[in-house]
Order: structure tokens, then C-alpha cells, then sequence
């Protein structure tokens, strides 16, 4: 399939996009309202949202270049010390950005 690529298109596409995003979301809120929440299914959600962060990290960790695995670490030693998530955010920007701007490929 294919859409062309005019004003219209793109404006389309982006609807499209909006309406499964809305969808998605209002349809999980509706459907979690039939779920009776005890300990086990809150242990799951709350362990599910640790899998997708560990799912997105680790091939960045493994096959990443300098400048991803510079802001990883970076990133989690700032995470630990100050418990903040933006300043460990910024930091690890901060130090991709400087490693690739430095050209090292090779930690």
C-alpha cells in the first residue's frame, strides 16, 4: 500500500496515526476497567514496564557505538546517585554527544 506523499497524504497518514493511537489507548483503559487489580496483575504491570525498558537498553548496550554505551552509563551512574530522572537524562545526552563529537568509536 501506498500513499502519496502530497499534503493531503501526509495529513492523512497523520490522522490515521492518531486515531490507532487514541484507539489503543482509550481501548487498554477500557478493557483494564473489567480487570479486578490485586497483587498479582499489579506485580505484572509493574514488572512489564521494567521488560520494556531492559528490551530497549540491552542491544543498545551490546551492539551499540561509544557514544550509546558513553550515555548509558553515564545516564544509570547519574540515575543511582541522584535519583532523578531528567538530570540523568541531560547527562547522558550530554555525554553521547561529546563522545561522538571527540570521534571515539571504541570505548
Amino acid at each position: 500500500m501506498t500513499v502519496e506523499t502530497t499534503i493531503a497524504g501526509t495529513l492523512a497518514l497523520i490522522a490515521i496515526m492518531t486515531l490507532v493511537t487514541l484507539a489503543t489507548r482509550f481501548g487498554g483503559v477500557f478493557l483494564m476497567s473489567f480487570v479486578t487489580i490485586n497483587p498479582r496483575i499489579e506485580s505484572f504491570i509493574n514488572t512489564m514496564a521494567s521488560s520494556v525498558l531492559i528490551a530497549i537498553i540491552v542491544p543498545m548496550a551490546v551492539s551499540g557505538d561509544a557514544g550509546s554505551l558513553a550515555a548509558l552509563v553515564v545516564t544509570a551512574v547519574i540515575m543511582l546517585a541522584t535519583k532523578k530522572p531528567l538530570p540523568a537524562i541531560a547527562a547522558g545526552i550530554a555525554a553521547a554527544g561529546l563522545v561522538r563529537y571527540a570521534g571515539i568509536t571504541v570505548l
